[in-house]
């Protein structure tokens, strides 16, 4: 585990506590069983490939500790729209408000303004963000391996599915590929960047999608920046995709989403 990974942990750990402290778990258990309907993720993905298009989960988040600030006036309802319109399959809502720049209601802005599943994508390390989640509006949860023990991947995944949310379980290499694929299902998302160094490269996605098995959707995150990237996976037979910083820092972020995918979608 990188030491900034360790870091955000401890503190997403003591943002737990305190929130439990303002809202004990039965009243956020009431709240997100009287939350909105779910919009389905996963066939959201799924409608896509059937229609022989790429299934995009377009990401909006203002910084991220690894590239510094990427978009300070981000306007969640207006990005949603955009993506919504340019051909996104669904959304991911970074809610880390210390590393990434979130604010609260981001999640809530970006799904009410479109009809679109959103991933809330932030560092789960308690079966009371999974509640939190559902509460909020999301649609899906992500479960990053490396952040987890077997126990807790175990017990977060069967959380998520009990309120009828989709799960993104993200891994980096092979070893975290096979206690992902332990699960009994979930969205593959295979992260193109190494935790230890940064360094990100596609190739890590068309290394490890190779050893998945046939039922498993696979989503690449991370390093699809330019049309030759998404052309170099589509070659390898991929349909997800999750994008955020190519769209973030352009001027129009759903006319980058077309152009990336220019042909395809």
């Amino acid at each position: 585990m990188s030491q900034i990974l360790a870091e955000i942990l401890a503190h997403k750990r003591q943002e737990v506590t305190d929130a439990k402290r303002r809202l004990s778990f039965a009243d956020l258990h009431e709240r997100a069983i009287q939350a909105s309907p779910i919009r389905s993720f996963a066939r959201a993905l799924d409608e896509k490939v059937e229609r022989a298009r790429p299934a995009i989960i377009a990401e909006m988040k203002r910084a991220s500790p690894s590239r510094g600030v990427l978009r300070q006036d981000l306007d969640p309802a207006g990005i949603a729209g955009l993506y919504e319109r340019a051909g996104a399959a669904a959304l991911s809502v970074l809610t880390d408000e210390r590393y990434f720049g979130a604010r609260a209601d981001d999640l809530a802005r970006a799904r009410g303004a479109c009809r679109l599943p959103v991933l809330r994508k932030d560092f789960m390390v308690d079966s009371y963000q999974i509640a939190e989640s559902r509460a909020m509006g999301a649609d899906c949860v992500l479960l990053i391996v490396a952040a987890l023990d077997a126990g807790q991947l175990e017990e977060l995944y069967a959380a998520a599915r009990s309120y009828g949310l989709d799960v993104l379980v993200e891994v980096h290499d092979a070893d975290e590929l096979h206690r992902a694929l332990a699960l009994p299902g979930g969205i593959l998302g295979i992260n193109n960047r190494d935790l230890r160094t940064f360094v990100t490269t596609i190739e890590r996605t068309i290394d490890l999608m190779g050893v998945v098995p046939a039922n498993r959707f696979v989503v690449t995150e991370s390093g699809v920046l330019e049309r030759a990237d998404v052309s170099r996976l589509k070659g390898a037979g991929l349909h997800g995709f999750l994008v955020g910083e190519a769209f973030m820092v352009a001027p129009d972020p759903g006319a980058r989403l077309r152009q990336l995918f220019e042909g395809w979608i």
